[in-house]
């Protein structure tokens, strides 16, 4: 029989986290992943199958406000985007929970405060193995427990980069990383290939994902089934449209299947949990399940992310850079009063998006890869996006997702951007190596939904919000989202360990529930 105390829909971050808080209930779980396993192969440390090629990416095209077809970066497979994330998991910042103004306009306060969500902050970070140290970011939220493991240590390279940033008067702080180490469990084995992290599935499985920490973990109980190849494209409500009563499911081949439940609990990630409940419409809710205010895709928001790469004289031959971070300008800076943003170090750039940057400084030289490679400095940077009623999620006549969306708060990136660039341009001018230096690096455009959230987001007024303050659907009893969709601003941080925290959290209440 199909029947189940609770189904969660999705293996990410917020599905198999939540999984892990109900597995030991003794209620009958069922997990719905519309991926398979990520296999583990050859082709997971090869940077042109990962990334020229994007084999493990989805084939699946969405659209954007122009009806233009474009491939988005994200994938489907046990345990999600976390997969392939490059497992940088930092804490939103107190400020993030209140009303903020940007140079683009204001951000709103959130329903619940930092200090509810601290515990859960802790407790996650303890959950992925997060490495780290505190006491040094200087915009770093208070936490109630030191990280449970030290910071990765700096190769020469980028510690050579944090003192000189300190000798600038900057603050670089560690950066938080979620990765399991064998010096810090004995039980873990197999060969770390930390130069290929940021953006690569794992087959040793050191990176701390949420299929690895989690999901596994819940289903040693029997109670517990996983369920994959089967997509999820519609709920079907009671003829009260107070409940749900059937989850729909369709396999690569077609066939059809329905399982029921007493709880049910999307986490498709922001976008697709958005375009889930919109399929769903019915007589009850013609505009879309749990949207009786209308806000169901609204306020989409994707961060503003780009990548900065400094390419000078000085080699650079650190294996794993991603260990730094610099968070000074993340509420202003001596000439911007409202907030920039973080920066934060990342994998190299693959050898394909390097090429492409190259062509932009001198299409007719033609450059050695790995020599370039061997001189570049590889930064991340995330400013906020605002909500926006007109940036949302629907659907085409075809039921394909389709993204409305149009930047916003640019001005913030731009200087954040240039901040990091004058950072760069004032170190090692005593020895010469910083008059050359280049930077390439691009804004990710519509097809960067790595950092989705907002779609559905979360109040205590059903007419200003989708859902409640325990992420249900104001509109249905049985209803629950646990991924990103319930943010009701973005901050600028990595999206991960906000997702992990509130669905432990949520997790909490509903054990009090079933």
């Amino acid at each position: 029989m199909n029947f189940y105390d609770v189904i969660i829909i999705g293996t990410g971050a917020g599905g198999s986290t939540l999984a892990y808080r109900l597995a030991n209930s003794g209620k009958k779980i069922l997990i719905l992943e519309r991926g398979d396993f990520l296999p583990k192969e050859r082709e997971n440390w090869d940077p042109e199958a990962v990334f020229g090629k994007g084999r493990y990416l989805t084939e699946e095209k969405w659209y954007d406000k122009e009806n233009k077809a474009f491939q988005p970066f994200t994938h489907y497979w046990v345990g999600g985007n976390t997969k392939m994330y490059g497992a940088a998991l930092l804490r939103m910042r107190e400020s993030d929970f209140e009303e903020n103004k940007h140079f683009g306009g204001v951000s709103p306060a959130w329903p619940l405060k930092y200090n509810d969500l601290e515990p859960y902050y802790t407790e996650a970070e303890y959950l992925y193995s997060v490495h780290g140290e505190r006491g040094i970011d200087p915009t770093e939220p208070p936490a109630s427990k030191p990280y449970p493991f030290p910071a990765i240590a700096h190769e020469p390279r980028m510690k050579e980069l944090y003192d000189d940033f300190r000798k600038m008067g900057h603050k670089p702080a560690p950066l938080a990383i979620a990765i399991r180490l064998p010096e810090d469990d004995q039980r873990l084995v197999g060969k770390m290939n930390l130069s290929l992290f940021d953006g690569y599935p794992d087959p040793t499985e050191s990176k701390a994902d949420a299929h690895v920490v989690c999901l596994k973990e819940a289903l040693k109980y029997e109670n517990v089934t996983l369920a994959v190849n089967k997509m999820v494209y519609r709920l079907e409500t009671d003829d009260s449209g107070k409940k749900i009563t059937a989850v729909l499911t369709r396999n690569e081949d077609g066939v059809e299947e329905k399982f029921e439940g007493n709880t049910i609990v999307v986490s498709c990630g922001a976008i697709n949990s958005a375009a889930l409940l919109l399929r769903s419409a019915n007589k009850k809710h013609p505009n879309g399940l749990a949207n009786s205010s209308d806000l169901v895709g609204r306020n989409l928001m994707l961060h503003n992310n780009g990548t900065v790469v400094a390419i000078s004289k000085k080699r650079n031959d650190a294996q794993f850079q991603k260990s730094l971070m610099l968070t000074e300008f993340y509420h202003g800076a001596e000439d911007s009063e409202f907030p920039l943003g973080t920066i934060q170090m990342m994998g190299k750039t693959d050898p394909t998006t390097l090429k492409g940057e190259l062509k932009d400084i001198n299409p007719d030289k033609k450059f050695d890869l790995d020599e370039v490679s061997h001189h570049s400095i590889d930064f991340f940077i995330t400013s906020e996006d605002l909500p926006s009623l007109d940036n949302r999620v629907t659907l085409n006549d075809n039921g394909d997702v389709k993204l409305e969306y149009t930047e916003n708060n640019m001005e913030a990136y731009r200087r954040l951007r240039k901040k990091l660039i004058g950072m760069m341009d004032g170190i090692g001018c005593e020895e010469g190596y910083c008059k050359d230096t280049a930077y390439v690096g691009f804004k990710l455009g519509i097809s960067g939904v790595s950092h989705q959230n907002g779609t559905c987001c979360f109040g205590v007024d059903p007419k200003k919000s989708v859902l409640d303050v325990n992420c249900k659907a104001h509109d249905l009893d049985n209803l629950y989202v646990v991924d990103s969709s319930f943010f009701n601003s973005a901050g600028a941080v990595n999206p991960s360990l906000t997702i992990m925290a509130n669905a432990l959290r949520v997790g909490d209440h509903l054990k009090t529930i079933l």
